[in-house]
């Protein structure tokens, strides 16, 4: 997997155990207020998913 892919996906995956651990019983909300935008923020941007030659629509 390539470096971007990888910060990609494990900030997405905090992101979504962040949102359910806010809808827990008993979460600490000021943690998710405070964690939350910073986490977003850091939030790379996604890789590529077509290199820039390719047409997704040659591929039917």
């Amino acid at each position: 997997m390539c470096p971007d892919c990888e910060d990609f996906a494990r900030t997405v995956l905090l992101l979504g155990q962040l949102a359910l651990y806010a809808d827990m019983a008993g979460a600490d909300l000021d943690f998710v207020d405070v964690v939350s935008p910073s986490l977003a923020v850091s939030l790379p941007e996604p890789p590529d998913t077509f290199p820039d030659d390719s047409d997704p629509a040659e591929d039917f």
